[in-house]
């Protein structure tokens, strides 16, 4: 049974330093043609990616696993400051298009030269069982990302 966590604990923060300039990171979230190159977990392929990278745009991105189930996830865009920050809601379905989850994540670059020092928030989660999936889920993304964007 999940446990239901109290605020602070319903929160994930995610903090990472790319070997990348700030530009080439921020434009790895904002393309289609990027994203479908690393985003998801280790392993998971986007077959699908659908993005209006504008104030008040939406995206769709479908996430299949190895095992060939598809998760799918779907938001809009709230706030663009190129290449500073990004925020966005964060809504997950389950195949009937149930929304299971519905959040908003705060991305932000800082530029270190030619790093960039990233930080994910992303808030609320109904579970502390939850904000650690996804952690685990993200972590291994930002290990594509990295990957992607250091060898451009």
């Amino acid at each position: 049974m999940p446990t239901q966590a109290p605020g602070k604990e319903r929160v994930l923060i995610y903090s990472r330093t790319f070997d990348a300039p700030r530009r080439l990171v921020f434009e790895a979230w904002s393309k289609p043609e990027h994203v479908v190159r690393w985003f998801g977990p280790k392993d998971f392929s986007v077959p699908q990616c659908e993005m209006d990278f504008r104030v008040g745009g939406s995206y769709r991105f479908c996430m299949r696993a190895p095992d060939g189930m598809d998760h799918w996830v779907s938001g809009t865009y709230k706030e663009i400051k190129e290449p500073e920050r990004l925020v966005f809601t964060w809504v997950r379905e389950d195949l009937n298009g149930n929304v299971w989850l519905d959040n908003v994540v705060t991305l932000t670059f800082t530029d270190r030269g030619e790093k960039t020092a990233f930080a994910l928030h992303q808030a609320m989660f109904e579970s502390v069982e939850e904000r650690d999936a996804h952690n685990g889920g993200w972590s291994q993304c930002m290990d594509r990302l990295a990957a992607f964007v250091e060898n451009r």
